[in-house]
């Protein structure tokens, strides 16, 4: 005869919470009956057995929605490559615009098509177009007059939150989703994210269109290193920030990438895509990362603090910021390279010295391998960036990416509708509770 079971009993036989056996009742894993007055659930005692003894069940996507196929970034435990590209090594060789189009277009100018049927891509962008990476002035005007309406000390980030929308009115042809036009207003969007920030440094004429800044390798990098710095920047150093724009491009279906393609699946214009994406990776365990690495190093004034600053952030029961990947777990190959480049750059650097310390404190703890973000806070520390320049440098390299994932879902034009286990409480009939 069949032995049946509360729930409480099942879930302590089970090892597991409540709401997780209710959970595997929605998926089938487990049988429910209902008690005589149909307010208590019972389960088989055999089958409970039976399950504890084989283990809890994987957890099974629900949809077909949460299998995203892209052509766009393979994600491996050494490294990542776009559209067959190791990133890495396009950070080396490549401006960031001509990542961003061979993301956009699947090819890479001046290499040829990447991918058959993008060859009329590369015809359609071709170097007199890849030179029009400009907002138009009245973008320009309403992106600065919304991000200087906000107090003084305002971050980057959230000053370029404020501009993609104030960019987005200014473009009648934003709801135009063919893929043509998504580039075109997606080298609009990214050259408005950076031209209507307000400049750090005096050098104000160099910046602007046309000017000197203007014909340097990488126009996006140069323009925005007078955004960041509060000195001119050496081409050295804007070609390190070049290839950190490059290494975050793109990261396959990150938490904001995953963000902005749910948004583009419902026919979301461009720039309310990088909005989403914006929202989503100012989260601590995203981009938001590289600010709280950035105020960690900032803590301490010489090599012989790491000690301190690591051991403070351990004892608050935080993570260390910029620490820890879920992907590399042997190290992250694009914190790897842009290190290097900043220790090519300024060799001599305290801050870099101090960042080299935290490191050491963090591996003598057995603390996992830094990150992009922790990188980029090293940048901003060894360049004397403004605060908050390591979270700009990841918004404006990663719209490339979120972009390009827009353009698949346009083209995929299927929407993007996950579905929830329930594991709240059974139906609860109107007469329940009454006397």
């Amino acid at each position: 005869m069949t032995e049946w079971i509360g729930a409480a009993e099942a879930a302590e036989r089970l090892g597991i919470k409540q709401a997780s056996l209710y959970a595997y009742v929605s998926r089938g894993v487990l049988t429910r009956r209902r008690d005589a007055d149909g307010r208590t659930s019972l389960f088989d005692a055999e089958e409970v057995a039976l399950l504890a003894r084989h283990g809890r069940p994987r957890r099974r996507t629900v949809g077909a929605e949460l299998v995203i196929e892209s052509e766009l970034t393979e994600i491996t435990s050494r490294t990542q490559r776009y559209r067959g590209y190791d990133a890495t090594d396009l950070a080396l060789r490549c401006s960031f615009q001509d990542v961003a189009m061979l993301l956009w277009t699947g090819a890479l100018p001046g290499s040829g098509p990447v991918t058959a049927g993008s060859a009329r891509a590369v015809d359609d962008f071709d170097t007199a177009a890849r030179s029009r990476w400009s907002a138009t002035p009245a973008a320009l005007a309403a992106g600065r007059a919304a991000q200087a309406a906000l107090p003084a000390g305002t971050l980057p980030l959230e000053r370029i939150q404020v501009i993609v929308p104030a960019l987005a009115v200014t473009d009648p042809f934003r709801l135009h989703l063919d893929r043509p036009a998504v580039v075109a207003a997606g080298m609009a969007l990214i050259a408005g994210m950076t031209d209507a920030l307000p400049p750090a440094t005096a050098a104000e004429t160099a910046s602007e269109p046309g000017g000197s800044l203007a014909g340097a390798g990488d126009w996006i990098a140069a323009r925005l290193a007078t955004r960041l710095c509060h000195e001119p920047a050496p081409a050295s150093l804007v070609r390190v920030i070049s290839a950190a724009l490059v290494l975050v491009a793109d990261h396959e279906l990150a938490a904001s990438t995953l963000a902005a393609r749910v948004a583009a699946s419902m026919r979301a214009d461009p720039y309310a895509v990088v909005s989403t994406g914006l929202g989503a990776m100012t989260g601590a365990l995203h981009g938001g990362a590289a600010l709280g690495a950035e105020i960690m190093l900032g803590a301490a004034d010489s090599p012989a603090d790491a000690p301190r600053v690591v051991g403070d952030v351990l004892r608050r029961g935080e993570k260390l910021p910029g620490f820890g990947h879920f992907v590399y777990r042997d190290g992250d190959p694009r914190a790897n390279l842009l290190l290097r480049l900043i220790a090519e750059l300024a060799p001599d650097s305290e801050r870099l010295a101090i960042a080299s310390a935290v490191t050491a404190e963090a591996r003598r703890r057995a603390l996992p391998n830094p990150n992009i973000e922790f990188a980029l806070a090293v940048l901003v520390g060894v360049a004397g960036m403004i605060r908050g320049a390591g979270e700009a440098m990841f918004a404006i390299g990663r719209t490339a990416g979120w972009l390009a994932h827009a353009m698949e879902e346009y083209e995929r034009n299927v929407p993007i509708r996950p579905r929830c286990v329930y594991t709240g409480p059974v139906a609860v009939t109107e007469s329940a509770g009454q006397p």
